[in-house]
């Protein structure tokens, strides 16, 4: 195997020095560069075992690749016969070319044109390419002997191992460094502060040296993985080919990125300081109007409602801004695909954002319209409830039944929305009911009874004072509605049903007939309830009153 070294490096050297005269008339501009280097791409490489012997040329009616795998299949099979000699390979000149047999089997052809290709003539590149056969077919069978499989074997094993302990080492290493770190570098981490504002908080910066520790602690073990991988593949001659081209597809695309990186370091520069400075001052903006939220900084005719709704609106148009600033100096911006993405996303976002759209900006118009905060109690269309939660898509309702009902905010536009809350605790709000009384019945004691129904209804405010109004003279009964003022929202239907009670007793106890709806004449006896059948079973004296006085539990 030596001596066949030796003589393929004779040969390479007879190639070398017979190539020089074409070499000094590509330097003397007689043979361009570009003409080899297009030749070059017709051709393909005879390979065996993942290593490349040397390339050959085609025609159009037989491809270089065609060729080349015809010429691999031949040595293969010379290389698997173990009656074969190596020494039995040689040139046979004819008319066009000269042929390598193997005995009287055609190994290949070599022509002019690869010789041409090489810079030498066909006779030294015949003797050039039997050597490098034959040096082929050595190694191809020494690979496969017994012993060194056996070796690869026990190499494997033991880069297994040595894989294992090194990985382990590095988890156990980077787990001392993380708690070193802790220990000594955590504790001199300060806040960073303007003002009364908090920028950088002690952990934020903990948390990026920890996830730095980390990410080295995966590339360090990807590392070693790799060449575990490379140096047992290398074992076995199957799995050499993929060896030799493991680095190319990991280190590949990374060196592609690499130049592209340093190829765009200029704009990546630009983008880094604007997003740095927009990120700044998104901090600062969301301090602000957390401020204002919390009452540290007033601005006049400005509610706190209205500050983190303005902080969405003010990010957005920051970071609006900021895309348009920062698209040219994307990489790969220019590009047709970059667009024809940037197109389709922009085509879905508008085809099916436009009900997204239109209740974002009825959420807008609502907060900034005041109709309803958290905690009030609304009418939406034929929905009652109390307002739990307000977002920009949909306000969240809970009505009296303790369901919650969503409600889009673009429905909002189009309703009329009632706030039994907004004007209760300062002007009061009023309550009212109706009743039908005969013409028979003065007014004056209607009145008198309804106010008096009024009075002993607890939870009713004093001042404003309760009063009646005639709402209309009817076919058969007046009618009266009593109003009276309340505080609190959220007792509307307990206080209803209070004074329904005490009108009831009232004009019970004075012996008027509250008239029904339907009405055909008058009874012979009044339809009034005596006050000894008040409590008749399974009514209970005090529970009711209990219930009179302090007004039903429902919301």
């Amino acid at each position: 195997m030596i001596f066949n070294r030796f003589r393929l490096l004779l040969l390479l050297a007879a190639l070398a020095v017979t190539a020089l005269p074409a070499m000094a008339a590509e330097l003397a501009g007689e043979s361009p560069a570009t003409e080899l280097e297009a030749e070059m791409a017709t051709t393909a490489p005879v390979e065996l075992d993942g290593n490349v012997l040397f390339r050959v040329r085609g025609v159009s009616a037989f491809p270089a690749e065609q060729r080349a795998a015809r010429i691999q299949s031949h040595i293969e099979a010379l290389a698997r016969d173990p009656d074969f000699r190596t020494e039995v390979l040689r040139p046979v000149e004819t008319d066009i070319g000269i042929k390598i047999m193997a005995g009287d089997q055609l190994v290949m052809g070599v022509y002019d044109s690869d010789a041409r290709l090489e810079g030498v003539s066909r006779q030294v590149l015949a003797l050039a390419d039997i050597e490098r056969i034959r040096l082929a077919i050595a190694d191809y069978r020494h690979a496969r002997r017994p012993t060194i499989l056996l070796q690869g074997g026990l190499y494997a094993l033991g880069a297994t191992a040595v894989l294992a302990a090194a990985v382990a080492f590095v988890i156990w290493l980077m787990r001392r460094l993380t708690a070193l770190l802790e220990r000594r570098v955590q504790r001199y981490v300060q806040s960073l502060e303007i003002k009364s504002f908090q920028i950088v908080r002690a952990e934020h910066i903990w948390g990026t040296l920890r996830g730095g520790l980390r990410a080295l602690r995966i590339l360090v073990i990807l590392v070693i993985a790799l060449l575990y991988l490379d140096f047992v593949l290398n074992q076995f001659v199957w799995t050499r080919p993929l060896a030799n081209h493991l680095l190319e597809v990991v280190i590949g695309p990374l060196t592609t990125m690499g130049q592209d990186i340093v190829a765009h370091i200029p704009n990546l520069i630009f983008l880094v300081i604007l997003f740095v400075a927009v990120r700044f001052i998104l901090r600062l903006l969301r301090l602000f109007f957390n401020a204002i939220v919390r009452g540290s900084i007033t601005v006049a005719n400005f509610t706190p409602e209205w500050a983190w709704p303005t902080y969405k609106i003010a990010r957005f148009a920051i970071v609006a801004f900021s895309l348009i600033v920062a698209y040219p100096y994307i990489p790969g911006s220019e590009s047709a695909a970059f667009k024809g993405v940037s197109l389709f996303i922009g085509v879905v976002f508008s085809l099916g954002s436009s009900s997204a759209i239109a209740n974002l900006i009825a959420g807008y118009l609502m907060i900034y319209r005041r109709a309803f905060k958290v905690g009030d109690r609304v009418q939406i269309g034929d929905m009652l409830g109390d307002v739990i939660e307000i977002r920009l898509q949909a306000t969240h309702l809970r009505t009296l039944k303790n369901e919650e009902v969503v409600v889009p905010n673009s429905l909002l536009l189009n309703s009329q929305v009632v706030n039994y809350s907004s004007l209760a605790a300062r002007q009061g709000l009023i309550l009212h009911t109706t009743v039908g009384i005969g013409y028979e019945t003065p007014w004056r004691q209607v009145e008198a009874m309804l106010l008096m129904a009024a009075e002993r209804t607890s939870g009713l405010l004093k001042e404003p004072a309760p009063f009646v109004l005639q709402r209309s003279l009817g076919d058969f009964a007046v009618n009266y509605e009593l109003n009276a003022y309340c505080s609190d929202a959220h007792a509307m239907l307990p206080l209803y049903t209070a004074i329904h009670r005490h009108i009831l007793d009232v004009f019970n106890e004075y012996g008027v007939q509250i008239m029904t709806p339907a009405y055909r004449g008058d009874p012979e006896q009044p339809k009034l309830v005596p006050k000894q059948q008040w409590y008749t079973a399974p009514a209970s004296p005090d529970e009711a009153e209990v219930s009179t006085a302090t007004g039903s539990t429902h919301p």
